[in-house]
């Protein structure tokens, strides 16, 4: 389950692109292009230090109240993602969907101003483990990130920390 929300996490916070550049579903065609990706990780319950760079690149576009996206990473499909706006909350829904349709729980993005967050859940033998990716937009092409987990949903510990930047598409 670790594993799975890990990947889950880190799914997510490769995705995003640029502060608030639209209202509603329109909000996500900025995870759309290719990214450069560049992440620290630290020694948690969670995962090892580490050090890693690769490539993302965001397939996306809309069908009615939906937005998808493809998502490859350094060049290999790793998951189809499918949001949907609430107005009246002013959340998404996203529901990762990973080859060999292996699905992960649906979750959840908030938008305030320029920072997305991705918040979830996982529990443990009885012991829940919050979880959160947070997006920081600088602007149109650059977004400073960090994952973090807290087990009592106040005190939150960094898990990595990172960014993002938009490259020419070359697919």
């Amino acid at each position: 389950m670790r594993r799975a929300a890990a990947i889950f996490g880190m799914i997510l916070l490769s995705l995003t692109a640029n502060a608030k550049a639209a209202e509603g579903i329109d909000a996500i065609a900025v995870y759309a292009g290719s990214w450069k990706t560049d992440t620290v990780h630290v020694d948690t319950p969670f995962g090892k230090a580490g050090h890693e760079t690769g490539t993302l690149r965001n397939d996306c576009w809309r069908s009615g109240e939906f937005y998808a996206c493809h998502q490859y990473v350094d060049g290999k499909s790793a998951a189809l993602l499918v949001f949907a706006y609430d107005p009246a909350r002013h959340t998404y829904a996203t529901y990762p969907i990973a080859p060999g349709a292996t699905a992960a729980p649906a979750g959840q993005l908030l938008v305030e101003g320029n920072t997305f967050t991705f918040p979830w859940q996982s529990t443990q033998d009885g012991k829940t483990t919050r979880f959160r990716v947070v997006n920081v937009f600088t602007d149109a092409n650059h977004i400073a990130f960090r994952q973090e987990y807290s087990t009592d949903g106040v005190h939150w510990n960094t898990m990595a920390t990172g960014s993002d930047t938009r490259v020419a598409d070359a697919h």
